[in-house]
């Protein structure tokens, strides 16, 4: 681990941080190492001589190394990786890491030789990344030299990559390139320039083209670099807002090898899952078919299916989604509440929705079902039908109904017919004009009329049953009704309280969904083994930090609810980073405590 970086905001495998020597650099950053007030040194090749550097406790030095280009034998790359390196005197270490090397060394930073030669590999480049980022400390950092443009360096930081350079912007100029965060064009086919920096606003194309190469190099290198930078606090900014991978999506667009970078990076589920929060302080725009692909949606319904149990009822209502978030407050979902009425005790509600897939009603709080939204054209593409379809099909094998009405039309309609033949099923469909017209839901009414069964649920049971399936949600089968059991709900929908007589227990929170636990509602889960922070012998206030934890469960992710237990001491909180994480970093906010109590010797 390193005690000079501190990771501050997280958002998937994109971070900021602070790297702390003589003075702060906040990450992503550009550094400029053959500057001598760089906070990162180059020590130099070992395949000629260099002149040496001193020792310096305030610099990250990089290793002497011995550049390889890309496609070098494994083993020459391995012989030379396993050759002696001085470190004498040097407290900060950077190491050169060839893309398909296998063995990395304990170091501050990793430096990822041949970068430049990954550049229209996407393959190569999202293997060498996730493989170096899955066999290094969580708080080390990672800089690609001479790879970064405007364009890509949005997909460069999502991958992971704090740090990067201004080398190929630079090159670029020389060759009369000029660059903008959606490609490249050649100076001569430029007409005006869309840019406003000090570099465009004072010239003009076809005055750029007659000056002087030296001088056009300068200038055209410099405006380069400042988009660079521009599009570095733009990135910046996505991040701290929970947006970076919206703007991925739009930035891939402006080459086939970035949008391949983005899906294959997609393919790597375990890599994001395990750095992305249980929820955002943001709406999930679903704009693109890679959407369908964000950990939070494939993360949504893996819980829907592993964790979710239904309620004890023998008919399934299926509805469609509406663009009001929650479902239930929408005016299409009013009227299909007061449709079912006062049959709604004997069944169970359950909406379709694309790109999330199946949602109980229990679920619609939590994000991302109340928290997304996307555009709406009643066209189905076939990866949605599939996806979709697939949802459905795996909820109906897990959970069995006697009876299952269908109150959907069009591409709903069509997925489930699918869905029912497959599984040899009998649905009744209720919408044939629409889903909101008065003989649909008549139609609805109608057959629901026809659920009553000794097998039903009061309001109150209802409510707990929210609770219930929520907890399960959050902490995993079994959590809910170790919580819920002897429990009432007090106060409205969606503020729902959990009491045991006069001990409250916990709180639905509806801005996310989720559940935050008292000190007694999580002393009920004190035996249960999961989402536990294990601390060293202390007394933590407000915050826990990442050096006091000894043992984390690996399952949880930042805004996770979590319970914290210490020789002396039993709290709960909200996480703000992976249980991973907790174990791996130096520094950093662990744990935001919310309730505590210090246990008895």
């Amino acid at each position: 681990m390193t005690k000079i970086f501190e990771i501050t905001h997280r958002d998937g495998a994109a971070r900021i941080g602070k790297l702390v020597l003589d003075r702060e650099l906040s990450t992503p950053a550009i550094v400029q190492i053959h500057k001598n007030e760089s906070l990162i040194l180059d020590s130099g090749s070992l395949w000629g001589k260099s002149a040496p550097i001193e020792p310096d406790t305030k610099k990250i030095v990089i290793l002497p190394h011995k550049s390889l280009p890309l496609n070098t034998r494994e083993e020459i790359i391995k012989e030379i990786q396993e050759e002696d390196q001085p470190v004498s005197g040097w407290a900060h270490t950077g190491k050169v890491i060839h893309p398909f090397a296998h063995e990395y060394p304990a170091s501050d930073l990793y430096i990822l030789g041949a970068a430049k030669q990954l550049e229209n590999r996407a393959r190569e480049l999202v293997d060498s990344i996730i493989r170096l980022k899955e066999n290094t400390r969580a708080d080390s950092l990672l800089y690609t030299p001479a790879l970064a443009t405007p364009e890509n360096l949005s997909m460069l930081v999502y991958l992971g990559v704090d740090i990067v350079d201004e080398t190929l912007p630079i090159i670029k100029g020389y060759q009369d390139i000029y660059l903008t965060n959606s490609g490249e064009n050649h100076l001569d086919r430029l007409h005006e320039f869309p840019c406003s920096c000090a570099v465009c606003s004072e010239n003009t194309p076809q005055g750029l083209t007659k000056l002087p190469k030296k001088e056009r190099t300068e200038m055209l290198s410099r405006h380069n670099s400042l988009k660079l930078a521009e599009e570095l606090r733009t990135i910046r900014e996505h991040i701290r807002s929970g947006h970076l991978r919206e703007y991925v999506e739009r930035q891939c667009r402006a080459r086939p090898w970035l949008t391949a970078v983005l899906r294959l990076t997609d393919a790597e589920y375990r890599f994001l899952e395990k750095r992305t929060p249980l929820f955002r302080p943001s709406t999930l725009y679903a704009n693109t078919s890679e959407s369908l692909n964000r950990v939070e949606i494939r993360r949504f319904e893996q819980r829907v299916i592993e964790r979710y149990t239904a309620p004890e009822l023998d008919t399934l209502v299926l509805l469609p989604c509406s663009a009001k978030k929650p479902y239930s407050t929408s005016l299409s979902h009013q009227k299909f509440i007061n449709a079912i009425g006062k049959y709604r005790k004997y069944v169970h509600e359950v909406i379709i929705s694309s790109p999330l897939g199946i949602i109980p009603r229990e679920l619609e709080l939590l994000y991302p079902a109340a928290h997304y939204d996307t555009p709406v054209t009643g066209h189905w593409d076939m990866e949605e039908r599939a996806w979709v379809g697939g949802c459905l099909r795996s909820y109906l094998l897990k959970n069995r109904y006697k009876n299952v009405v269908a109150h959907v039309h069009g591409a709903y309609r069509e997925i489930c017919e699918s869905v029912e033949r497959e599984l040899g099923l009998d649905f009744v469909y209720t919408a044939d004009e629409g889903v909101t017209s008065s003989a649909s839901l008549k139609r609805l009414e109608s057959a629901v009329s026809g659920a009553q069964s000794d097998k039903k649920r009061g309001s109150e049971e209802m409510k707990l049953d929210l609770i219930h399936a929520v907890l399960d949600y959050q902490f995993g089968n079994g959590a809910g009704e170790l919580v819920t059991e002897g429990a009432v709900i007090k106060a409205p929908f969606p503020k729902f309280q959990l009491f045991k007589e006069k001990q409250q227990l916990a709180t639905l929170i509806p801005q996310y969904g989720t559940v935050a636990l008292t000190v007694d509602g999580a002393s009920r889960l004190r035996n249960y083994p999961f989402y536990k922070v294990s601390i060293a012998d202390f007394m933590p206030h407000s915050t826990i930090l990442a050096p006091g934890v000894i043992e984390a469960d690996p399952q949880i992710r930042p805004n996770d609810e979590v319970i914290v237990v210490g020789e002396k001491f039993f709290g709960v909180g909200r996480a703000q980073m992976s249980g991973w994480e907790m174990k791996e970093c130096a520094k950093g906010i662990a744990v935001e405590l919310r309730h505590s109590r210090a246990m008895p010797s």
